[in-house]
């Protein structure tokens, strides 16, 4: 609800005085109800980008292929000088998840939320602007002060809210179609340093073993009743954590000795599953980037 609400004042207050204010309030109204109604799915597992990423029919095109792009994609659309580029990677990107991957709509949406949320909040602090005098677009007096919108600020506050979100929605398209294991191979065979790749790995496992201690040992304590007050919701927490902290190097030892007794030599290693370079995969994203690069070279708004 937060992220509609912070989408929709935004919205209002870039095009205010481009577009008629009857036409820009029923888009504004019809976005913040599209937002509320896609995100209305609470996603209960954790890891949930990575399972994503498993069952995607886009996780069967070449990883290597896939981060080449991205990264070019995002480049072209942070360095633009105007917003095209960005508004239409954007629009882009849950296609391509949409449909050629088959994700589902709202999985999407309740997954873009949190970041659009904080561009939403930076986009507000970019487009006001603090004075005693009335001046801009449009103007709010609050506190003795005049809250103003220029025309300069509505451009700065489209321009930026594009780029990022356009390179956020790049993001996505990688890491909602590449499972960590297929991006971590790719930094491997691009000479990524040993050491980060070891880490990276390690990090990586550790992550859902401590999740799923924290799981056990919560539900444990809630069928307790650990959680019934407050006061005992705090030292139930604080016992909680201190004892993952116990296991966690519990499970490092123990991973060690047992990396140790398969000859460990300072080199972990994983089966990894490449898939080839298809014609086909070729040509779409040279036609996305080209795409991309030619909305990128467009002059930016006055």
């Amino acid at each position: 609800m937060i992220t509609a609400l912070l989408t929709a004042v935004v919205f209002w207050c870039v095009f205010y005085g481009r577009i008629p204010s009857a036409v820009l309030a029923v888009l504004c109204a019809a976005l913040a109800v599209t937002i509320l109604i896609a995100g209305r799915h609470e996603h209960s597992q954790p890891f949930e980008i990575d399972m994503l990423a498993q069952a995607s029919r886009l996780n069967k095109v070449n990883p290597a292929l896939k981060f080449g792009v991205v990264l070019l994609l995002m480049v072209l659309c942070v360095a633009s000088p105007g917003p095209a580029s960005g508004v239409f990677l954007t629009i882009l990107v849950p296609v391509l998840l949409v449909f050629a991957g088959g994700l589902k709509f709202h999985d999407y949406i309740q997954l873009l939320a949190l970041p659009v949320s904080f561009l939403m909040l930076s986009g507000l602090a970019l487009l006001f602007q603090i004075g005693s005098v009335q001046t801009g677009a449009f103007s709010i007096r609050a506190f003795g002060l005049w809250f103003c919108v220029s025309t300069e600020s509505q451009i700065q506050t489209s321009l930026v809210i594009s780029r990022a979100i356009g390179a956020v929605s790049c993001l996505y398209l990688l890491s909602l179609t590449t499972p960590m294991s297929s991006i971590i191979g790719v930094l491997r065979r691009a000479h990524c340093p040993g050491v980060i790749i070891e880490l990276m790995y390690l990090m990586y496992r550790y992550i859902f073993i401590l999740i799923s201690g924290y799981h056990t040992m919560h539900n444990a304590a809630k069928s307790r009743l650990g959680f019934s007050d407050y006061r005992k919701s705090l030292r139930t927490t604080g016992m909680l954590y201190s004892n993952l902290l116990i296991r966690s190097y519990s499970h490092a030892r123990q991973s060690f000795d047992a990396m140790e007794s398969r000859c460990y030599d300072t080199e972990i290693r994983f089966l990894e599953n490449n898939t080839g370079i298809t014609g086909i995969h070729i040509f779409i994203s040279a036609c996305i980037t080209i795409i991309t690069l030619c909305l990128s070279l467009l002059l930016p708004l006055r």
